[in-house]
């Protein structure tokens, strides 16, 4: 970090990208400490609604005049343009400001650390290491990059101090999902590091794997030698990643979820299972309450989350889902669900570069629904690219399900469904954007 951030002195922050879910959860940190908050983003959203229910200025639309003369520190997302006018405003008048991965970093210091990262998984992992851990009395700070529905906030103040593995802990225990997105999580300070896995993501920023097994290793590789690090030891990007290591690596494959009744379906949630016995076992908690704590988990925001029932009798799910395994893991979960139902896919692909450097892969990843639709590609942080379209995705899957419609609008994907969707059948609208307005538009209000 640039500068030196005393935090018991910061009276006012304001938050550039205050809508984000990771942003947001700092934004309510802050007002539950007491200070001040303002904050802006370019659209209205339930976050920032709920944002300024609980105290916070909002502000939609980025202009200088958005900061009051009270800041004194300014948190931005990484995703904020060097040219955004509060950025600018804020370094004419001097004002400290650090980014939301610097943040927690920051946070992480003076706390007992546990980062949940990985490719894939992190949210639902991380969810469940707060009910864990809640269960077994121990109370954490949670940041996660989903809404608990244990509290329906992604963020929630825990206990200071703590008692964890024979030390205390005047700041507590922080349990924090750790985005390995422009290697933000290497800011972290972890004593326990969860690792769920490693893939092929963000490839609009890294290089290769081999980049992103380098940004694993960097955070792996700040875990003191006292501390740990839960990881699938045997699984090669794993393995290279965790070179060099001096903290104890544990196995999470080893542990066994077989008994468990899991209320949230498929294999990878399984895997997200055997991780948080393997932290279990770290801290010598009582698996028992651990193993009662997973039954009756039943996800977070937008992961695999019943949305209700469409008019004729469809039930409609929503899944964040927007890289290629995602896509595989919740559909082999809910046709593991259900096993004699169609399911209807409507996937909203997420990021022009993500889709074309991807786009066989995704392809191959629609084999368990009976029917595809698509929506236009959600651009998010990037500018158009004429080059790649949902309907180019369309064509591929064709080649392997010919149940395949692609829309130019969520107007015309709802009308289209109005008529499909029959009783007992599944949607599930899937994709890291906006898609889940479409079940919500689908769902009968009764």
């Amino acid at each position: 970090m640039q500068k030196e951030i005393n935090l018991e002195k910061i009276k006012h922050v304001h938050f550039i990208g205050v809508g984000g879910i990771g942003v947001s959860a700092l934004a309510r940190m802050m007002l539950a400490q007491g200070k001040s908050v303002s904050g802006s983003d370019i659209l209205e959203s339930r976050i920032t609604k709920e944002l300024a229910e609980i105290g916070a200025h909002i502000s939609i639309g980025h202009k200088a005049e958005n900061i009051p003369d009270g800041a004194d520190l300014m948190i931005y997302t990484i995703a904020v343009s060097p040219n955004n006018p509060e950025f600018e405003e804020i370094t004419r008048r001097n004002i400290p400001a650090v980014s939301y991965p610097e943040f927690l970093g920051l946070i992480s210091e003076n706390m007992f650390t546990i980062a949940v990262s990985g490719t894939h998984g992190k949210t639902t992992t991380t969810a469940m290491v707060a009910d864990v851990l809640w269960n077994e009395g121990i109370n954490p700070t949670v940041i996660v990059g989903s809404l608990l529905k244990n509290g329906g906030s992604n963020f929630i103040a825990g206990e200071m101090p703590a008692h964890i593995l024979g030390e205390e802990y005047d700041k507590g225990v922080l349990v924090v999902e750790a985005c390995e997105y422009r290697r933000s999580f290497v800011n972290l300070n972890p004593h326990i590091l969860i690792i769920t896995n490693i893939d092929n993501d963000h490839l609009d920023y890294y290089k290769d794997m081999e980049d992103i097994i380098s940004a694993f290793n960097e955070v792996a590789l700040k875990v003191p030698e006292n501390g740990f690090v839960i990881a699938d030891n045997k699984n090669s990007y794993i393995k290279r990643a965790l070179r060099g290591v001096k903290a104890q690596i544990v196995d999470y494959p080893t542990y066994d979820v077989s008994r468990l009744n899991l209320r949230i379906p498929g294999a990878h949630n399984r895997e997200n299972a055997k991780t948080v016995l393997a932290l279990v076992s770290v801290l010598r908690s009582d698996p028992a309450k651990a193993e009662e704590a997973l039954e009756n988990f039943s996800g977070t925001w937008r992961r695999f989350e019943h949305k209700g029932k469409t008019k004729a009798g469809a039930d409609v799910y929503d899944d964040y889902a927007h890289h290629p395994t995602e896509v595989k893991a919740t559909l082999a979960g809910a046709r593991e669900k259900f096993p004699n139902s169609k399911i209807t896919i409507v996937f909203q692909p997420h990021l022009y570069s993500r889709t074309k450097l991807l786009l066989d892969d995704f392809a191959h990843s629609f084999g368990c629904a009976d029917n595809v639709v698509l929506a236009p590609i959600y651009a998010a942080r990037e500018e158009f690219d004429p080059s790649i379209n949902s309907e180019m995705l369309a064509e591929k899957i064709r080649v392997l399900n010919k149940s395949v419609n692609s829309f130019a609008a969520f107007g015309n994907i709802v009308e289209h469904l109005k008529h499909k969707l029959k009783e007992g059948d599944i949607l599930i609208t899937m994709g890291a954007g906006d898609i889940y307005k479409v079940g919500e538009a689908l769902v009968l209000v009764l």
